[in-house]
């Protein structure tokens, strides 16, 4: 797969497609193989040049090794007390990479797409530069209020335990990814052999822990959203599961009653992942905001 440098850092993606440019942006510690093959030929079949990426810290893109381990313990400290967390980076810094993408392929404006973490991300593109940005999608993601429900404790646990290192015990490492699965997924749509498949892949192509709790630690950094939402131009459709652990429906609903004429989209049965039973659901909603962007123009 190619690189560009985009602000300043390597970042790794791909594309196919053709039409109107379509980013994809993955969430926390999630490289950019994430969004399933099969969805991504859906998404080009309807007429997108489809772009994902892996953001930095992840994957094969550029690491930020040299700016020292996550201190998780003072970051939760400061962000429980309301005190400004110490971080590598923030989501501002990781929107900017977003936008370097698109100007290192040389493309002025794209629907942005975005699902938990990265959906954080997508909003700030959408907020900040709306010149480039065409439409948004905002997928299982959440404001940055702090006064919305936590996810289960389930969740949140399975979200902050550390993996067993997969060097020493790679079937503990694979049970450990099967089990937070089935606590943050979708309840009835967990395809256990397809999931061990999927956690393998992803530890063949690059395993990088410490960046996920940078990223981690850049998520709990980053203020409020709500006050650049209430400015975004770009049509947007917020799409949220009804079952969803890790970041509840209430995050959903605040995103879409903090942007201006938001459609919200609620998929009854889906948790906190995107199986392929709701794919044709989620790119018909792409398919279609960005078809609101079009009557717009």
């Amino acid at each position: 797969m190619p690189q560009v440098t985009a602000n300043g850092i390597a970042i790794e993606y791909d594309e196919r497609g053709a039409g109107e440019p379509l980013l994809l942006i993955m969430g926390l510690g999630a490289q950019m193989t994430r969004w399933p093959e099969g969805f991504c030929d859906r998404l080009a079949a309807r007429g997108f040049r489809v772009i994902r990426f892996d953001n930095r810290d992840v994957g094969l893109s550029e690491t930020f090794d040299a700016a020292g381990p996550a201190d998780m313990a003072a970051a939760l400290t400061a962000f429980v007390s309301g005190q400004a967390v110490p971080s590598a980076y923030t989501l501002d810094d990781m929107a900017r990479d977003a936008v370097g993408v698109l100007d290192a392929l040389k493309i002025d404006r794209a629907h942005i797409v975005g699902a938990s973490m990265g959906g954080m991300i997508a909003q700030l593109v959408a907020a900040d530069f709306p010149e480039r940005t065409l439409s948004l999608t905002s997928i299982m993601s959440t404001t940055g209020n702090r006064a919305l429900p936590p996810g289960t404790p389930e969740a949140m646990a399975a979200l902050s335990t550390p993996a067993p290192n997969p060097n020493e015990d790679f079937e503990a490492f694979l049970a450990h990814g099967v089990q937070m699965g089935h606590v943050v997924g979708s309840p009835g749509h967990i395809d256990e052999a397809a999931l061990r498949e999927r956690i393998a892949g992803d530890f063949n192509r690059a395993y990088t822990p410490a960046g996920f709790l940078r990223q981690y630690v850049g998520v709990l950094a980053s203020p409020d959203r709500r006050p650049k939402l209430a400015g975004v131009k770009a049509p947007t459709v917020v799409i949220h599961g009804e079952v969803d652990p890790l970041v509840p429906l209430a995050g959903g609903k605040d995103t879409a009653e903090n942007i201006p004429g938001a459609e919200l989209l609620v998929i009854p049965g889906m948790g906190h992942d995107v199986p392929t039973v709701f794919w044709d659901t989620i790119v018909e909603a792409i398919a279609k905001v960005a078809g609101r962007a079009k009557a717009d123009a």
